[in-house]
């Protein structure tokens, strides 16, 4: 990952949890982001494109702006994007698929 994308991550994560769970800054900055996402068995729009399908999948929609904003400085367009959500409306259920293209939509404005 990029130094400027690793900073806001690492900045995002320790505002929003430092106070609290000093660890889970530590592994989300070390482990998550610093070790998995640079695995160089995928590329970052790859990871993007995983991540963004498993978070609509799982209908976790409060990471979803986080992680589109990633996908999108990640190289994925916003019809990628869609249509794999709109893909996996079959698949995860359209109720999450819609929650999810809401989010695409608040994102975008």
């Amino acid at each position: 990952m990029e130094p400027q994308a690793n900073r806001a991550i690492t900045s995002t994560v320790r505002e929003t949890y430092g106070d609290t769970a000093p660890a889970f800054v530590r592994y989300s900055e070390d482990v998550l982001f610093g070790d998995v996402w640079r695995r160089g068995e995928l590329s970052l729009r790859d990871r993007s494109l995983i991540t963004v399908a498993a978070l609509m999948s799982n209908g976790m929609t409060e990471q979803l702006p986080y992680h589109l904003r990633l996908a999108f400085d990640n190289g994925l367009t916003v019809e990628e994007l869609t249509e794999t959500i709109t893909h996996l409306a079959f698949y995860a259920g359209w109720p999450r698929a819609a929650s999810a293209l809401k989010v695409v939509k608040e994102v975008l404005e």
